[in-house]
């Protein structure tokens, strides 16, 4: 049985989605398809995705793996082999969604790579994540996400000013899979108008660039790159953490005069302050930061967490406690919200985080799958009719393939989606 049977349709039930993927950032993209009811079927080299081996945390479970593969159906098929090369063209003659994150190489060696792909099926949508995109001298490089953090310079802007830092969570791919997610969607909504598929492509490094438009148009425009300043603000301040008597850390952020000056007066009760030459203007404060957070640092020792947290309320200063993820994970407006989820997995039950996206439907949340879990099912589905799984493309509006025209509100597996 297909693992999003018995999730609340969203908008995407109907549409089968084939993820040639592995590691974080298409299995991202492929897991929010789920979310929205599309069904998602996983394949994984024999012996499953690499990233199930990346820790045991969750139960004896991959937490990467985890985060990123609920709601999927996992088939294990050996793509080198002719068999499981064949057995995958039947899934692709039925498909709606291909998303593939295999070094470009090997995709158009095995004949995924979005091009092929929309060539021999050109209802399909048929998305290629890759580190460095097709051509130029990067395209066969290998490309983690620390050395795409690296060549997209956010490393260079992370950190301290003593110290370089690199984002603490895979960010290159988490921005590659939003993009392709959202490509794929936009060309789903055109091939509603035209009947006619897209080959996307999506790289890591031009997917963390666009991330990079603020310290890019600063470094180009401005003469220098802005400044590490660890967990504070490089051309604001007050801005960041601040110790507290009993321990906490919380943090500042103000934005125009008027808050410095409720700040000087309400929060550190010293409103002198506010006309010092050294604090009067943001960009005095800048140039002078160190001796800023020697005075809001001496004030903030005095006080406990709860009298600061009064004061800054008071004074209209927007702040944050300094959470760590186990109390993150408590967030009182996350449960005031009901946010969280129990997701199952072989392992038994997991919380998780509902996606951010509050909407009339329901999201999947799925089970995670064990790997190749639903080999056997999916063999026997595209075993009762071997003429749809032929691997050729039938005409649109065929047999089990009513998507194609313009309007059209069906998918190529022929389940009608909202």
């Amino acid at each position: 049985m297909p693992a999003t049977d018995a999730a609340p349709e969203g908008p995407l039930t109907g549409l089968l989605v084939v993820g040639i993927e592995q590691a974080v950032a298409a299995p991202l993209a492929t897991r929010h398809l789920a979310d929205l009811g599309a069904r998602v079927i996983k394949v994984e080299r024999p012996g499953g995705d690499f990233a199930r081996g990346y820790d045991r945390t969750v139960h004896g479970l991959s937490s990467h793996f985890v985060w990123l593969n609920r709601g999927k159906e996992s088939v294990e098929l050996d793509l080198k082999s002719a068999e499981g090369a064949a057995t995958l063209e039947r899934l692709l003659a039925r498909a709606d969604v291909v998303v593939q994150n295999l070094a470009p190489a090997a995709a158009q060696r095995l004949g995924v790579d979005a091009a092929a792909l929309v060539g021999r099926f050109p209802e399909l949508v048929a998305c290629d994540i890759s580190g460095y995109g097709s051509g130029g001298p990067y395209s066969d490089r290998k490309a983690y996400d620390l050395l795409i953090q690296c060549e997209a310079g956010l490393v260079s802007v992370t950190g301290t000013p003593d110290e370089p830092v690199k984002a603490g969570i895979s960010v290159a791919d988490i921005a590659a899979g939003m993009y392709a997610y959202s490509g794929v969607l936009a060309a789903l909504h055109q091939r509603r108008r035209t009947g006619r598929g897209q080959a996307l492509e999506v790289s890591m490094l031009e997917a963390l660039g666009e991330w990079m438009g603020y310290p890019y148009f600063f470094a180009r425009y401005g003469g220098t790159a802005p400044a590490r300043a660890g967990a504070s603000h490089s051309t604001i301040a007050p801005y960041g953490p601040v110790p507290v008597g009993s321990g906490e850390t919380v943090n500042l952020g103000l934005q125009n005069e008027r808050e410095w000056e409720r700040f000087c007066a309400v929060v550190l009760r010293r409103p002198e302050l506010a006309d010092d030459p050294r604090f009067a203007g943001n960009a005095a404060r800048v140039a002078h930061r160190a001796e800023l957070d020697a005075q809001i640092a001496a004030v903030f020792a005095g006080l406990d967490l709860a009298e600061v947290e009064r004061r800054l309320e008071t004074a209209g200063i927007a702040h944050a406690r300094q959470r760590d993820m186990a109390e993150f994970a408590e967030h009182p407006q996350l449960v005031a919200r009901d946010r969280w989820r129990e997701v199952a997995t072989e392992a038994g039950p997991v919380r998780a985080l509902l996606p951010p996206v509050t909407a009339p439907w329901s999201a999947g949340m799925g089970a995670v799958p064990a790997s190749g879990e639903h080999t056997a099912a999916v063999l026997a589905w595209l075993a009762a009719d071997p003429a749809e799984g032929s691997g050729a493309a039938p005409a649109p509006g065929g047999p089990g393939r009513t998507m194609g025209t313009a309007g059209d509100g069906a998918g190529r597996n022929g389940r009608s989606h909202a």
